[in-house]
């Protein structure tokens, strides 16, 4: 890491927010710098200066990316008040920083989560401006008609608007047509299910298996890796 950054960043790196919102922090004048406030964008701090932001010290910690594939059963938050199985429990030993997840699956949605402590990365990654594709493996409880796949091909209007995907195609390798792929950009909520819900279709196994081009190889269920240098470059390309 570089010695003089940002006061956004150095905020980012911290673990407290993305750079867009700490620039919003600090010109709400609640960031200190050496016991002054600062309010002026731009400004650079080092590791050798002390910034304070809610009454504590801020130390730029050590930026983590860390991807799960997720097992059915588990919630995708940091903290569960009904004391429920979260993905937490299975990256605890991935890294003494705090990460969090970016976006949500299901609980009893599987495949790849991404967790991190790059707050700006994250934001990134979930706006919906910049598109992140998303593939699933699907099994429903019937077939798929031709029909109903040419139907989700050229887009579906849902009762919260038109959602279109980015393809959809029968499993290739599979034994029946209930087994579909979907790639899609959308961060609704639940959207790959109702999709199916709204034609009338049960979705019984819901696999994330790519996320913004990372995948499940040689990741098996429930266990984690560290993002290798190459795939962080990748995704700290998306703008």
């Amino acid at each position: 890491m570089k010695d003089i950054i940002r006061l956004n960043k150095y905020l980012a790196d911290a673990g407290i927010c993305s750079r867009r919102e700490a620039d919003k922090l600090i010109q709400a004048g609640t960031v200190t710098v050496n016991g002054e406030i600062v309010t002026e964008l731009g400004t650079k701090v080092s590791i050798f200066d002390k910034v304070i932001y809610g009454g504590q010290a801020l130390k730029r910690e050590k930026l983590r990316y860390v991807l799960l594939n997720k097992p059915k059963g588990y919630i995708t938050t940091s903290d569960d008040p009904f004391d429920r199985k979260t993905v937490m429990e299975l990256v605890a030993n991935a890294c003494e920083e705090r990460i969090y997840p970016v976006g949500r699956l299901d609980r009893n949605t599987l495949g790849l989560l991404l967790l991190t402590n790059d707050g700006d990365l994250a934001k990134r990654l979930t706006h919906p401006k910049h598109g992140v594709k998303k593939l699933y493996h699907v099994e429903l409880d019937k077939p798929l008609t031709k029909n109903d796949l040419l139907r989700i091909a050229d887009g579906l209007e849902l009762e919260d608007g038109l959602i279109q995907v980015d393809a959809v195609s029968y499993v290739e390798a599979a034994e029946s047509k209930k087994e579909i792929g979907i790639q899609i950009h959308s961060g609704k909520n639940h959207i790959v299910r109702r999709i199916f819900e709204h034609l009338g279709y049960k979705v019984e196994k819901l696999d994330r298996v790519d996320f913004a081009n990372l995948t499940k190889y040689n990741l098996p269920r429930g266990r984690w890796r560290h993002l290798t240098p190459q795939e962080i470059t990748l995704l700290q390309r998306i703008k």
